[in-house]
């Protein structure tokens, strides 16, 4: 990899510091390493997320979450030689030392390896956006335009990106709008189904409207968000761990306007003032897998969290992907404006 040398980072860095070291190249690495090149360790985008699920701030050390036995090359060039350790080991990056010194990173694009994906993807598009009214009264919501162009071109060109193909819309509030612009998907490129709801069916009640010709995940997007997460790193996440269905969820925090008593009977025994508090929430991005696709009912409404929750009584595999890149619900005007200036 000619630029190998982006992805050193000292231990002495911070994770946002390796944060951008990783969504800085094609590798999407950090290789820690010593005053003398030597290879410490290394930080994925996985470690992120993982510090971010256990609460480790941002500003610690990059050696708090780095992985001090990374799996490395000691001089192996030969293409041959090194897809086959990188399938041996399930790895993408590897590094290359000599001696202990980083010389060297091998990642699949080294030997033209694309990473496209077959993975149907579905945008729910059907949504009446009452909370943005009047703005749509006329327009449905994924149509409001940012800049120049609407809130689902620039969902459905995020995955166009990311070597998406096959996608499904998921429509009912002025549908005839979303098909006029979008056709059947000729004019970017790739193919666009719709999936017609004649009645509400919840967040999660257009999945039982796919195709059973479908044989993978597929990802699921609510069609009112603005994002730049990873999608590639989302399936391979829910593919190595070989989850059932996958939920994207954001830390979510907020401070309590009073101040809050702790008791045991009449007796105090501890204040707080204004405490503040962080959470997990649902981000509105999935990604499904065929067979539980088959537990949403038809033509009945059902959300998403009434399939996770079906899947949890069952001891099906539901996992969470922590996000960490920019995320925005464009559910309110406020929303909407804030939307128009992170756009621009």
């Amino acid at each position: 990899m000619q630029e190998w040398k982006k992805c050193l980072v000292t231990q002495e860095q911070n994770i946002t510091e390796a944060v951008r070291v990783i969504d800085s190249t094609i590798a999407r690495i950090a290789i820690v390493v010593g005053g003398d090149g030597k290879l410490l360790g290394t930080v994925t985008d996985y470690d992120v997320r993982q510090a971010i699920l256990n609460g480790v701030s941002m500003d610690s050390p990059v050696d708090r979450i780095m992985n001090r036995a990374p799996k490395f090359l000691a001089g192996e060039r030969d293409p041959q030689t090194v897809l086959a350790k990188m399938r041996e080991w399930k790895v993408k990056q590897l590094p290359v030392v000599d001696d202990g010194v980083v010389v060297d990173l091998k990642v699949p694009a080294d030997f033209e390896i694309t990473s496209a994906r077959t993975n149907p993807v579905l945008i729910m598009a059907g949504g009446l956006g009452t909370r943005l009214r009047p703005l749509t009264d006329t327009c449905p919501k994924p149509m409001l335009k940012l800049g120049s162009k609407p809130i689902l071109q620039i969902i459905l060109e995020s995955f166009i990106e990311e070597g998406f193909r096959d996608f499904y819309f998921s429509v009912n509030y002025k549908a005839e709008v979303i098909k006029e612009y979008f056709g059947a998907g000729e004019g970017f490129g790739v193919n666009v189904t719709y999936l017609e709801e004649n009645k509400r069916l919840g967040t999660a009640g257009a999945l039982s409207l796919l195709p059973d010709t479908i044989k993978e995940p597929v990802i699921v997007m609510n069609g009112d968000l603005l994002t730049k997460v990873d999608f590639h790193q989302l399936l391979e996440f829910h593919y190595n761990r070989h989850g059932q269905a996958t939920m994207c969820v954001r830390e979510y925090s907020y401070r309590l306007p009073y101040g809050v008593v702790k008791f045991d009977g009449w007796n105090i025994t501890g204040l707080r003032e204004k405490p503040g508090y962080t959470e997990f929430v649902n981000a509105g991005i999935y990604v499904v897998s065929p067979d539980m696709i088959k537990l949403v009912p038809p033509d009945r409404y059902y959300d998403m969290t009434d399939l996770f929750n079906d899947m949890i009584e069952r001891k099906e595999k539901a996992l969470i992907f922590p996000i960490r890149e920019y995320w925005m619900d464009i559910g309110r005007l406020e929303d909407f404006e804030k939307a128009q200036a992170d756009f621009l």
